[in-house]
């Protein structure tokens, strides 16, 4: 059995969402997936209230939709949802990379530049899955730069768009991570010389590129989600 660990500064129900969270972040839970009362309560060793609490923590971060009775169900979306929230990524995403730029750190700069690094050499040994990892955590880099809380606190629609609704055999191709690398080095540049509008309009271009892929890749699957960058 896994039992959740308990710390101090954190509740127990917090614990429950967080292991959860990052199962349905790793496709340990896929979309549509049921997470069952019963089932979770005996595996993580906790009551069903917290496991509640937990499932209602996930339904705000747009993961799973509560149904009484029954449990939680992993979100799923179709290529118009996910456009939806890629819209939102790039106002999200370019508000952060302009953010960014206001005051730009040696230290906060070069993390954003290995992670860049770490995707070339991805790209020379290509793995889709730890690409979409340091995709995210490229992206996450510059919403903490933002300094903003609110920013910050739009991380889970990152991760809803690139790990949640990804699929497997569906993850992005080598050509596209290919251009995504080269955009992401162009939007650390504009970030690092402290230039917020280019900054801004690079990360929204970067999102938009993404969303023109989608409507062009899949023109006629309304049921099925794409690739992610």
């Amino acid at each position: 059995m896994v039992e959740v660990r308990r710390r101090r500064a954190v509740s127990l129900t917090d614990e429950i969402a967080s292991t959860l969270r990052e199962r349905i972040y790793s496709q340990h839970y896929p979309p549509g997936t049921w997470l069952r009362q019963e089932q979770l309560s005996e595996e993580l060793q906790v009551s069903r209230t917290p496991l509640r609490e937990a499932f209602r923590s996930l339904e705000r971060d747009g993961l799973v939709h509560v149904v009484a009775g029954q449990g939680a169900r992993v979100v799923s979306g179709d290529i118009e949802t996910l456009i939806a929230a890629y819209e939102l990524r790039a106002v999200v995403d370019g508000l952060a990379a302009r953010l960014a730029s206001a005051a730009p750190t040696t230290r906060s700069v070069g993390a954003l530049r290995t992670l860049i690094e770490q995707q070339q050499d991805i790209i020379e040994h290509w793995d889709p899955r730890t690409y979409t990892e340091l995709n995210v955590a490229f992206h996450e880099q510059i919403m903490y730069m933002s300094g903003n809380d609110f920013v910050i606190g739009q991380m889970a629609i990152l991760r809803l768009t690139a790990q949640v609704f990804a699929r497997p055999h569906e993850l992005m191709g080598l050509d596209a991570a290919m251009r995504a690398v080269h955009e992401h080095d162009e939007i650390a540049g504009a970030i690092a010389a402290g230039a917020g509008e280019e900054a801004e309009r690079l990360a929204r271009l970067h999102i938009q590129h993404t969303i023109a892929d989608f409507r062009a890749r899949y023109p006629s699957r309304p049921d099925s989600s794409g690739p992610h960058r």
